[in-house]
């Protein structure tokens, strides 16, 4: 906001009978706009591209040799998802991702709703990406995969995270940047090397057997886990407000964003099942080691499966690699919510302590503070594993509604700008309707159906996270007297440059400082 508004105020000087008038010109607290291309491509590739350092075993559990298959279906559904959030974050460049599309798409209630369902998935994200850190890093520091060594030390990570976004985006930015682009060389590398020294075509498409290896509903549930692969887009849009030339910058981001996550993924899969192939096991099913011993660190599998002398060289290195994209992946669900925080609290539809802005940084200090504080608890048991379908709840939940606003965008705000207009539309009463968006919102929905209905963690602790923020949200807004579904913005003024003019006793008015 360009909007300044002025205070005055008398003050009395040391001698006797001086008086000043203090003048203090005001503006609207803001988001500082540090971030280009680099920036928000490395923190969206490092919450999105984390996500196949625990994604892929369990994906290739359920489909097998099928499951690069699987991370592609799955990864059309991504691409749908990230043209819905191009066009919705270039329309209404402002901080919140799905929360602020659903404002103007479907009101101030389901903004609410689906502002309070990306928080669930960021926090989750803070918890699992610094917790991994320290089983990729126990390659390493072998005391680092026990009990308690590890909690304490993912406690560690996210204080310091914590620190670089209170001190500025900009610093937590750099860091995002220097460990994506290391991150990136070492995928590269180890896709291509992978590929020289394992690749098998013949093996990779007869160890395929869709209704035995693997059963169709393995396979469909397979595409639904590996959408755990893709979830993270919200935080590009998150930083909207941050970003130098939103209208250029946001579309070219998830540009980079989808071309780099898809080929990575695919190739790290293919890579992964020329290494270790599906076999029968002697009950007759069928499995892969990428699914059984190497379930929880797949990619370490990778590494370990490669020929002399890359496995000397590439474990140590893998390990480095799924530290630094973890670690890049927690920074980003820190950014993500903590700016979430902000827009939400900037319309009331949190407590107003959560937007403060720090007069000196210029960060929202206390979100970052208060949802750090959050993730540290979630990880102290020191067991995430059902907390993954969680992870997926609050993501699907997000995309779904996301889809939705836009298509409801075209009819409520039919004039509005869009920089980046979704093409091949259908025409429903007159408004193009953009197919992506339809087929988009089904898909993601059908995911979230599938957890709803299947996972009981996921249910039961998804569906008492979103009763316990609803509470929040009624409560809130009743006390203050706002209507629930009304969209009521407070602007939060800070000070500026002071101005004081002081008058002496013989009348003469002066400028001090």
């Amino acid at each position: 906001m360009s909007e300044e508004r002025e205070t005055a105020e008398f003050v009395h000087g040391r001698m006797p009978g001086d008086i000043f008038l203090r003048r203090r010109r005001m503006r609207p607290q803001g988001l500082r706009r540090a971030l280009a291309v680099p920036g928000l491509f490395s923190t969206g590739y490092g919450n999105v591209g984390s996500s196949i350092y625990y994604a892929l075993g369990v994906t290739a559990l359920y489909a097998l040799g099928a499951a690069p298959l699987a991370l592609l279906v799955a990864g059309l559904f991504f691409i749908l998802t990230v043209l819905t959030y191009t066009e919705a974050t270039t329309s209404v460049p402002e901080a919140g991702g799905a929360s602020s599309f659903a404002r103007h798409g479907l009101g101030e209630f389901m903004s609410f709703v689906a502002g309070w369902a990306t928080m669930l998935s960021y926090t989750v994200t803070i918890s699992i990406s610094a917790f991994a850190v320290a089983g990729y890093l126990s390659v390493f520091f072998p005391e680092l995969v026990t009990y308690p060594t590890n909690v304490v030390f993912t406690v560690v990570i996210i204080g310091v995270l914590m620190a670089l976004n209170v001190i500025g985006v900009r610093e937590a930015s750099t860091v995002s940047i220097l460990f994506a682009a290391l991150d990136l060389t070492t995928q590269v590398l180890l896709v291509a090397i992978g590929a020289i020294a394992l690749l098998n075509l013949p093996l990779l498409i007869s160890q395929v057997s869709f209704g035995t290896a693997p059963m169709w509903g393995n396979f469909f549930y397979g595409i639904s886990i590996a959408m755990v692969a893709y979830t993270g887009i919200e935080t590009i849009s998150n930083m909207v407000e941050e970003a130098r030339n939103p209208e250029r910058t946001v579309p070219h981001s998830y540009g980079l964003l989808i071309v780099a996550v898809i080929v990575l993924f695919l190739g790290i899969s293919v890579v992964g099942l020329s290494a270790m192939p599906v076999h029968q096991l002697p009950d007759g099913s069928y499995s892969t080691d990428l699914a059984t011993t190497y379930i929880n660190d797949p990619v370490a599998g990778i590494a370990t499966n490669l020929p002399d002398p890359y496995r000397a060289i590439f474990r140590p290195l893998v390990a480095g690699l799924a530290s630094t994209i973890l670690l890049i992946a927690a920074n980003a669900g820190v950014m993500g919510v903590s700016r979430l925080s902000f827009s939400m609290g900037t319309y009331q539809q949190l407590p107003g302590l959560l937007g403060a802005v720090h007069r000196r940084f210029r960060t929202p200090y206390v979100s970052v503070i208060v949802f750090c504080a959050v993730a540290a608890a979630i990880v102290l048991p020191g067991n995430l594993g059902d907390i993954a379908d969680v992870y997926i709840f609050g993501a699907m939940l997000t995309f779904t509604l996301a889809h939705l606003s836009v298509i409801a965008m075209r009819f409520r705000e039919p004039d509005r700008s869009r920089p980046f207009r979704l093409r091949f539309a259908v025409p429903i009463r007159g408004v193009q309707v953009p197919l992506s968006a339809i087929i988009g919102g089904m898909g993601t929905f059908a995911v979230w159906i599938i957890i709803l209905s299947t996972r009981p963690v996921g249910r039961w602790v998804g569906l008492a996270w979103m009763l316990a923020g609803l509470i929040v949200y009624i409560g809130y807004r009743r006390r203050h007297g706002l209507p629930l579904n009304a969209t009521v913005q407070r602007t939060v003024w800070h000070r500026t440059i002071p101005t004081n003019l002081g008058v002496t006793p013989a009348g003469r008015t002066v400028k001090t400082r």
